[in-house]
């Protein structure tokens, strides 16, 4: 089969690779429908995360089980699937409290399994899944193809958006910031919308991602960034600030402008991985502004958003604005390096 591995900054290739197999009579084999690109994934392709090898990449699929292994017991062969960005049993503390993203027997795509053996990424023609039972979120019957981009969607960005806004405690009539318009930051928009948000104020200096976060319900767009920045944002709010702020960037800038231009009491949600980022605690301690967050469990999730795109209540495919072959990775991956593009959706 095909899949895409990183050799090093900015060298992304399709190479043949064995066709996986069950391991585990736990693991089921997925043939990908469609895969795609995701931000983070661009932190080792510019170089800001080592890489010490040819590996394996990607992270968000759907698809159709191939195989499943004796022990699966909720999927069988034919079942359309979205996969989240991490495995994991559903069924350990962690995962019942809620926080797949840190299951005692879960994992990264890409990576290797609890037991060292190297995992699939999810930018390939075929994935093994381990702990399916708990990671594979079925729909039975295959979607419509209007509904694809939005499920795939499901398998990181909007459920991360949803995290940040669910843990920075969006409520109906609310005043919400987020910072941040790629993909993540687009699918909070929508998300603090659905979750009632009568003010969404996005931060984006860019007009194709202005016109999605608008579509997506922002009331208002805010173009600058830093000092400048937040000093609109308290504009807008008549010095008050923000009820809730999302920050979907990572950065130490994008922390600071969100911990700025939220109100006092406020909580900011943070789901961009952090690169550089420390926090100002005097600062929060004296204005009583919490953050919460970090890496999303989207399997948490999956159940109600995957209802919601199928019910056309959301539209988080929206975020997808390239639509390539996945013989033209490495393209997608320079057109959202250059910004070209927010988010490459790749078919196998």
């Amino acid at each position: 089969m095909k899949a895409t591995l990183i050799h090093g900054p900015g060298d992304i290739r399709l190479e043949d690779v064995p066709d996986p197999t069950l391991v585990q009579d736990t693991d089921a084999v997925v043939r990908v429908v469609a895969a795609c690109v995701c931000g983070s994934d661009l932190w080792p392709y510019r170089g800001e995360n080592p890489v010490h090898e040819p590996r394996r990449i990607g992270h968000e699929f759907v698809g159709v089980v191939e195989e499943a292994g004796a022990g699966v017991r909720s999927l069988k062969a034919g079942d359309f699937v979205i996969a989240p960005f991490m495995y994991s049993d559903n069924t350990c503390p962690n995962c019942e409290a809620g926080i797949q993203s840190a299951c005692v027997a879960g994992g990264f795509w890409g990576d290797e399994d609890r037991d060292g053996r190297p995992l699939d990424g999810g930018q390939g023609e075929l994935v093994r899944v381990p702990q399916a039972d708990g990671t594979l979120v079925s729909l039975r019957d295959q979607p419509d193809e209007e509904h694809v981009p939005s499920l795939l969607a499901l398998s990181d960005v909007m459920g991360t958006g949803w995290h940040a806004a669910v843990v920075s405690g969006v409520l109906e009539g609310d005043t919400v910031v987020v910072v941040g318009d790629g993909a993540v930051g687009l699918c909070g928009v929508l998300a603090a919308t659905r979750l009632g948000a009568e003010r969404v104020i996005a931060m984006s200096r860019h007009e194709s991602r202005q016109q999605v976060a608008r579509s997506f319900g922002a009331t208002d767009v805010v173009a600058t960034r830093g000092e400048e920045g937040e000093h609109d944002v308290l504009e807008l709010t008549a010095g008050v600030g923000a009820d809730a702020v999302l920050e979907c960037v990572g950065t130490g800038q994008a922390m600071q402008t969100a911990l700025a231009v939220a109100r006092p009491g406020a909580t900011v949600g943070y789901v961009g991985a952090p690169h550089g980022v420390e926090l100002p605690v005097r600062q929060m301690f004296n204005r009583n502004v919490g953050v919460a967050g970090g890496l999303a469990p989207a399997r948490q999730y999956l159940p109600a958003l995957r209802d919601d795109v199928l019910s056309g209540a959301i539209n988080p495919g929206a975020v997808f604005d390239l639509d390539l072959p996945l013989a033209d990775v490495a393209e997608g991956y320079r057109a959202m390096d250059e910004r070209r593009a927010i988010k490459t959706l790749l078919r196998p």
